[in-house]
């Protein structure tokens, strides 16, 4: 009878052990999520707040664009005439190279 209770004081004793290093194993899993989380909301603020400031630096330039290309077709017309029909020109000479590139696939 008394090896039975001390078998039995063991086998307790030993799921008491392992009852606490699964408590412990689950608290360090936890932090770990808890600290991967607070990091990634940081880089997710970091990475709103970049795309922000780029967004708002975007809508600077093209305003920047806007002005300078008013003030280069009033001043200098012809020139802004001759560079209009060049972008067309390139934009005719993109737009043809696809199609031959499709055609040449089709074939």
């Amino acid at each position: 009878m008394f090896r039975k209770i001390k078998s039995l004081e063991g086998l307790l004793e030993s799921e008491r052990l392992v009852k606490e290093t699964l408590r412990k194993e689950n608290a360090l899993a936890f932090n770990l999520k808890e600290s991967v989380e607070s990091e990634l909301g940081s880089k997710l603020k970091d990475a709103q707040s970049t795309i922000k400031s780029m967004d708002e630096d975007i809508l600077l330039l093209q305003k920047s664009n806007e002005m300078n290309e008013a003030e280069f077709k009033t001043s200098q017309p012809e020139i802004y005439d001759l560079k209009m029909k060049l972008l067309e020109a390139q934009n005719t000479i993109s737009r043809l190279k696809g199609q031959l590139q499709q055609q040449t696939v089709a074939q």
